[in-house]
C-alpha cells in the first residue's frame, strides 16, 4: 500500500511534504495516544459505522470476546479527523498499526473525508475485514448483546467501549440508533 504524504509542487518544481490526516470512528476517538496537530469533525463517505468484530485483546478475550465498532462498506459514518504534522507521521502511523492491527481484523486504507467546514482530506483509517475469523457482522441484536455483556479485556468492559463512543458521538451532534439501542438493551438486562 502507498501512503500519500506529498501533494503539490513548490514553486521551484519540488514535492512539498504535507501534514497526513487520520480518521477516527471507535476508541480513537477519545483515546488517539499520539501527537496530533488539530481534531476536526468529519464524515466518511462510503462506509458506515457497525457493531461487526469481535474484541480478544482490548474489550474481551479469546474465551470471552466483547464487541466493537468497525468500518464496513455503504453509507457514511461521522467521527472526528486528526491532522498529524509530517515530521510525526512514521511513528504516529507505526503506533497505530501496532495498536489496530494486533490481529489483522481491519484493512489500513487511505479515505476521503469531509472536515466540518467543507474541507475534503485523505485520511489513514481502519476498515473491518469481513473474511477475519473476528469479524461478527452477521450477528442478531441478542447476540451482540450477550457478546457485549461478556466482554471484558485489557482496556476495560465492551459495555465501556460503546458508551464512550456512544457519549464522544454525541458530542459530535450524532445519534448512532443501532449503537444506542443495543446499549439500552444491554443495561435493561444488566438491571436484572
Amino acid at each position: 500500500m502507498i501512503y500519500t504524504l506529498f501533494r503539490g509542487n513548490s514553486k521551484r518544481g519540488m514535492t512539498v511534504a504535507q501534514d497526513s490526516w487520520v480518521f477516527a470512528y471507535g476508541s480513537l476517538m477519545w483515546r488517539p495516544d499520539f501527537v496530533f496537530e488539530e481534531r476536526v469533525g468529519a464524515r466518511l463517505f462510503g462506509y458506515h459505522r457497525q457493531a461487526c468484530i469481535y474484541s480478544t485483546h482490548y474489550r474481551g478475550t479469546l474465551e470471552r470476546p466483547g464487541l466493537v465498532v468497525g468500518l464496513m462498506r455503504g453509507g457514511s459514518c461521522a467521527g472526528c479527523c486528526y491532522r498529524v504534522a509530517v515530521s510525526r507521521w512514521e511513528e504516529v502511523k507505526a503506533y497505530l498499526d501496532g495498536r489496530e492491527l494486533i490481529t489483522q481484523v481491519y484493512i489500513p486504507k487511505m479515505l476521503r473525508c469531509r472536515l466540518v467546514g467543507g474541507r475534503l482530506v485523505t485520511a489513514y483509517a481502519f476498515v473491518a475485514d469481513p473474511h477475519h475469523p473476528q469479524y461478527a457482522g452477521g450477528l442478531t441484536l441478542d447476540e451482540q448483546v450477550k457478546v457485549v455483556r461478556q466482554g471484558r479485556g485489557k482496556e476495560g468492559s465492551s459495555r465501556e467501549y460503546l458508551a464512550n463512543l456512544s457519549t464522544h458521538l454525541g458530542a459530535l451532534g450524532v445519534h448512532d440508533r443501532a449503537l444506542h439501542r443495543l446499549l439500552e438493551i444491554v443495561d435493561e438486562q444488566s438491571t436484572f
